[in-house]
């Protein structure tokens, strides 16, 4: 028999896989488009397994092959058409249409006005609807098919060409869904980057303009998670999202906003406890310490702390000396001298085993600074003022309201042994030092509660009002104090 007598068979059979494949991979073009909330254009590169470089290497390769000129494409210009930032022109259109064996509109650059109903349906979200809603109408209809098929397949016994193609296209659309993520490398480490910038700023930056900028970046994050990502961008995500919030929960506390602060501190809670990390999750409980000492229950705040050392373990770290020197200042304010010693003596001994680590001047790293604030809450406390060293040699650098509020935890003290005088001319005193921007409720409130049973006669008493006089307009004007009037 001569060779070519079959020539038509074989040509026909492999039109016929040809079809089968080119059908199967426009089911997981859908599938992509639709599972994951990307254009078509995308949707039909990543259907391929191509990056956008390798995309723009194929279609110069195609126009060399087809002597088509050289593509007006690079890698910038296909994400932005990719992401509907701009549009390519009707040559390159034509030319995109090639390399993915497609036309316009399924690559969703043209309209489909075809009156016919057969064929497959593409996702497209239409007015009122939103994409979530197109998606799952796809894929409910797209299961009840692919069932009856399978359920037909298992009472006949007789799969056909149709019925390999839709397990392999459930395979593809699995793997995609398994490895695919909006989020690149580039990205992450941008997010790395202005994350550890936030967390430098806002050493010195006053909480309200640090809050407005950390919203608008928990906003982009909020948009990178909301598609599905491989677990271990998940994971860089997640750690993002925990220390936003602790600076936003943080800011919110300062301002005198603990209703939100107690929320935004929940929310990082969350995030930390779905990275798994033991560390992230004591860190956040030890932050949180500081919100319940200054407007919670002293109790809370001690069983808080030691859930954040049980968390932390024994090697030194940040959380674990923050915890502890939480709980120290706590126990003290409470009276319990003993336990507050010993408290504080355990995060002098974990502070100084993690000397030699980084010491980076950051929002959450239990630094010398840190050390000495607490060690100086917790000794006014014990009453132990022959130890408490005068303010001008603590370390330079110090957070723009942590001396005042040692000076507020100490004229706090004094009232509470009877001498007002002198606690109100220490928190006077308290206030000056913190610049106008900084003043927030954290100060103000905690300086105004030194009056309740101050006499108003008191020369120190009146300069403190005169001083809270000055600091409330600022307050008022952002909403966050009540007026002068009504103190």
């Amino acid at each position: 028999m001569a060779r070519g007598e079959h020539s038509p068979a074989c040509a026909r059979r492999w039109r016929e896989q040809a079809q089968i494949r080119q059908w199967t991979l426009w089911q997981t073009v859908q599938a992509i488009h639709g599972c994951c909330g990307v254009s078509l254009l995308k949707a039909h590169r990543l259907g391929r397994g191509w990056s956008a470089r390798q995309a723009i290497e194929e279609l110069e390769h195609l126009c060399d092959q087809q002597d088509l000129g050289h593509p007006h494409a690079s890698i910038d210009l296909l994400n932005a058409w990719e992401n509907n930032r701009a549009r390519p022109r009707p040559q390159t259109i034509d030319l995109l249409a090639r390399l993915y064996r497609a036309n316009a509109v399924r690559l969703g650059l043209a309209a489909d006005y075809c009156e016919d109903t057969g064929g497959q349906r593409i996702v497209v979200v239409g007015p009122g609807q939103t994409g979530e809603q197109a998606r799952t109408e796809d894929l409910t209809a797209d299961d009840a098919e692919r069932r009856a098929l399978f359920h037909q397949a298992m009472l006949l016994g007789t799969p056909n060409g149709r019925f390999f193609a839709e397990v392999e296209g459930i395979r593809h659309e699995l793997d995609r869904t398994l490895a695919m993520g909006t989020v690149n490398e580039d990205q992450l480490d941008r997010l790395d980057e202005q994350v550890l910038r936030y967390r430098r700023e806002y050493m010195t930056t006053p909480p309200m303009p640090m809050l407005c900028r950390v919203m608008l970046e928990i906003s982009d994050v909020r948009r990178l998670s909301a598609a599905r990502q491989p677990s271990s961008v998940q994971r860089r995500l997640l750690t993002a999202t925990t220390m936003l919030t602790l600076l936003a929960a943080d800011a919110l506390m300062k301002l005198g906003d603990t209703r939100q602060a107690h929320t935004w501190y929940g929310t990082a809670r969350a995030a930390s406890d779905d990275v798994g990390d033991l560390r992230l999750r004591a860190l956040v409980r030890a932050q949180q310490t500081m919100l319940l000492y200054y407007y919670g229950d002293l109790n809370e705040t001690v069983r808080l702390a030691r859930e954040a050392r049980m968390l932390a373990g024994s090697a030194p770290s940040s959380p674990a000396a923050l915890a502890a020197a939480a709980e120290a200042r706590a126990l003290a304010r409470m009276g319990d001298g003993k336990a507050a010693r010993i408290a504080l003596a355990e995060a002098e001994q974990i502070f100084a085993r993690m000397r030699g680590m980084s010491q980076d001047d950051l929002a959450f790293v239990f630094t010398e600074k840190r050390m000495t604030f607490y060690r100086t809450g917790t000794l006014i406390e014990l009453g132990d003022a022959q130890k408490i060293q005068g303010m001008d040699t603590f370390p330079p650098g110090f957070q723009t309201i942590d001396p005042a509020l040692i000076l507020l935890d100490q004229a706090s003290h004094l009232a509470r042994s009877g001498d007002h005088e002198e606690a109100c001319r220490l928190a006077a005193e308290a206030l000056r030092q913190v610049p106008a921007e900084h003043r927030t409720s954290i100060v103000v409130t905690r300086a105004r509660a030194l009056l309740a049973d101050a006499d108003p006669s008191l020369p120190a008493v009146r300069r403190l009002r005169q001083v809270l006089a000055e600091s409330s307009p600022a307050l008022v004007l952002s909403g966050l104090f009540p007026s002068a009037e009504n103190a």
